[in-house]
């Protein structure tokens, strides 16, 4: 008798696991072929805009941003298992994130007006020094 129990436990558990598996390896392929898609869209976007001009750059920028965020999401949530953690934990990683991403494009931003105002300065600084 304890041997048919333990035969049926072990065989309920060997289904389990065998399920466990499926269902992990397709959400993998599930992430795999939404991050393909992102990417071709991406592909596709550079190319139209490389051939024919279009659509205008700062767009073009920020349709790559976004579509880089949404892979980032799918990448941190489904290969560090974020999606089903805690609020909390969540926010204690996406926040520092954020204001790095934004410590990163105010200075980008600030050094681009420095290269701007050095550039002006140094043509209004010709103009003066070529004056008779």
């Amino acid at each position: 008798m304890e041997m048919e129990q333990q035969a049926t436990i072990t065989a309920t558990l060997e289904d389990e696991s065998a399920h466990a598996f499926d269902s992990t390896v397709a959400r993998i392929w599930r992430v795999f072929w939404i991050l393909l898609i992102v990417t071709l869209v991406e592909i596709a976007l550079a190319t139209v805009h490389y051939f024919f001009g279009v659509p205008p750059v700062l767009l073009r920028n920020v349709i790559f941003l976004s579509l880089t965020l949404v892979k980032a999401f799918y990448i941190v949530a489904e290969f560090m298992h974020l999606r089903h953690e805690v609020k909390n934990l969540i926010l204690s990683i996406m926040i520092p994130l954020l204001l790095f991403i934004w410590f990163i494009t105010a200075f980008l931003t600030d050094g681009n007006s420095w290269r701007i105002d050095r550039e002006r300065r140094a043509v209004q600084t010709e103009q003066v020094n070529q004056a008779p």
